[in-house]
């Protein structure tokens, strides 16, 4: 694994005719986030929530890139208990394994091998991590350079889905999958959304269809 060099990253995609692929993860209580909105005059709207120890559901999202490729978003969904515990017990969040089984299905999906550039979350960077890197001669990984979230895709990605949920009260982590599970599908069926999140970064990519 290579540290952030982002022009390196691009070049090496285009040299192996890989996707070049940026992650990132996020996450979202049943409470809401805020946003404005309507009301009558002299009554404040209110929204009632549950309570602040609720579960709460992990995301994990890819945006892949490829000149002449239309850009493609994958995700992934993760429930977590009131302790912080994935739903049933088991490690905190996404683990290792879970990473290696989004970025198998995004091979799959994708049908070429991948650039993949993330952050350095613990999780990317461990022992473990690293043998199931080595253990997919499809996939390269580059990292991020630290503070670097400006250059991540994925970053205007969750943005525009907290704008979304805004105001919307979910009372179960299973409404509030399906909620999120519908706004990322509308964004995957919208090209010129993503390619507007790729532009956002300030990095230059190849024409798309």
């Amino acid at each position: 694994m290579a540290g952030g060099d982002l022009a390196g990253d691009k070049t090496a995609a285009a040299d192996l005719g890989a996707w070049l692929v940026f992650e990132d993860e996020s996450g979202q209580g049943l409470r809401p986030p805020k946003g404005r909105t309507w009301g009558r005059r002299g009554r404040t709207p209110v929204v009632r929530v549950t309570a602040a120890n609720s579960p709460r559901l992990s995301l994990a999202a890819l945006v892949a890139v490829k000149p002449g490729r239309r850009p493609r978003l994958i995700y992934r969904t993760l429930s977590r208990g009131r302790r912080g515990s994935r739903t049933g017990g088991g490690r905190k969040g996404f683990t290792e394994a879970d990473y290696a089984a989004l970025l198998d299905a995004a091979h799959s999906q994708l049908g070429g091998p991948i650039v993949l550039v993330w952050d350095n979350l613990n999780t990317h960077v461990s022992a473990a991590m690293a043998e199931l890197i080595a253990a997919r001669p499809w996939l390269t990984v580059f990292r991020l350079p630290p503070y670097a979230h400006e250059l991540n895709p994925v970053e205007p990605v969750w943005a525009h889905l907290k704008r979304s949920l805004a105001n919307l009260t979910k009372h179960t982590i299973g409404e509030l999958t399906a909620l999120v599970k519908t706004r990322l599908k509308r964004m995957q069926y919208r090209p010129g959304l993503l390619a507007g999140f790729l532009a956002s970064t300030g990095l230059e990519f190849g024409p798309f269809l």
